[in-house]
């Protein structure tokens, strides 16, 4: 460490913003890397595909178009046989389909279809692509992965919070709630607030079975509130539990508040151990109409309310949503992880397993 850091804080301060910059143009310099190499990757697919080079090189293809490339680019580490399967099967995923396809000639990019379905592919990172490919490629779900690589950029997901969100379906819970967000916020505010709910939720990081009281429930998502918020969704910052708000001559304690960076909008959130009743929209529509008077500025948009219960019955959710004048969803919990209907046939019954184990 020289002299000048030791006794010039000026000096000092400029090589600590040196560094930042540095490190700030290495991260961007990587991420760069990262998406020219998965460019690479998904044309080198697209060449597999467009010369049917599978069957134009027989059985040994991958192996030989591996060991090829290794000693062309000794330098590369990604030209496993495995990896290269991964790209074809990239491109394939991630191609919009196209009639009256040419065939490669010479190393015309332009000529080559079906189209990329966007360039956001290329900012999520190869490990994503593998997990999306393994799960969805067989299934020829192709939306479906596309939905997950957004969320990726968007939120900025790890590979273990990608492989949590797909474990729960995310994509049929996503923007599911029952609520009055189109009636009652202006446009595009109500699209956005509506993508952000989810109906369930699920709440399987508490750990908690039956049975269990509604506080315990409330402890239990708060001691969890990084899993909590990331269940929420993007944009949700924790302000306060019971946070308390001087009414009148009274007080009152809102369960859960939260604002929301995205809608700048203060966020009231009512958990239910129980079945949804009518008269909770009126108790969550008080509170949300007190943080308007009370916390609410006038760069902040109108407060969203959002009920998250055990049980509801959907009309009577509706018929008590179009009461209300405020801008509320209305969705459910589950404590375990989330299984679809159409799956739910499919799964072994306690007598099939017990046969299978005789």
């Amino acid at each position: 460490m020289s002299k000048l850091i030791k006794t010039d804080a000026e000096y000092s301060r400029w090589i600590q913003e040196l560094k930042e910059r540095y490190r700030r143009s290495q991260i961007k310099a990587a991420a760069q890397v990262n998406c020219e190499m998965l460019r690479f990757y998904w044309s080198l697919g697209r060449d597999i595909v467009a010369r049917d080079a599978e069957n134009v090189y027989g059985s040994s293809f991958y192996r030989n178009l591996s060991q090829d490339l290794k000693e062309a680019i000794p330098e590369s580490e990604g030209f496993s046989r495995q990896n290269l399967q991964y790209m074809k099967k990239m491109y394939l995923l991630y191609s919009e389909p196209a009639t009256n396809c040419p065939q490669l000639v010479g190393n015309s990019e332009t000529e080559i279809c079906p189209q990329l379905v966007g360039d956001f592919i290329f900012s999520v990172p190869w490990g994503h692509h593998r997990t999306l490919i393994d799960k969805y490629f067989e299934k020829g779900e192709r939306e479906t992965a596309l939905f997950y690589a957004h969320k990726v950029v968007e939120e900025g997901w790890s590979r273990n919070v990608l492989k949590s969100f797909i474990d729960t379906n995310l994509h049929l819970r996503q923007g599911k709630a029952l609520t009055s967000f189109s009636r009652l916020l202006p446009a595009p505010d109500s699209d956005l607030a509506q993508e952000l709910t989810k109906d369930p939720y699920i709440f399987d990081f508490t750990e908690m079975t039956e049975p269990y009281k509604e506080r315990e429930l409330k402890k239990a998502l708060m001691s969890n509130i990084s899993r909590f918020l990331l269940e929420l969704g993007s944009g949700f910052a924790y302000v306060g539990e019971e946070y308390r708000l001087k009414v009148g001559h009274t007080e009152q304690f809102i369960d859960l508040l939260f604002y929301n960076i995205k809608l700048h909008a203060y966020c009231v959130i009512e958990v239910k151990t129980g079945t949804f009743g009518a008269g909770d929209i009126g108790q969550l529509g008080t509170y949300m109409t007190a943080v308007n008077h009370i916390l609410k500025t006038e760069q902040d948009n109108p407060t969203i309310g959002l009920l998250i219960c055990k049980d509801k019955d959907n009309v009577l959710a509706q018929y008590a949503l179009e009461s209300s004048s405020q801008p509320i969803g209305v969705a459910e919990f589950q404590l375990t992880k989330f299984i679809p209907d159409e799956f739910k046939s499919s799964l072994p019954s306690i007598e099939d397993i017990e046969l299978e184990l005789k």
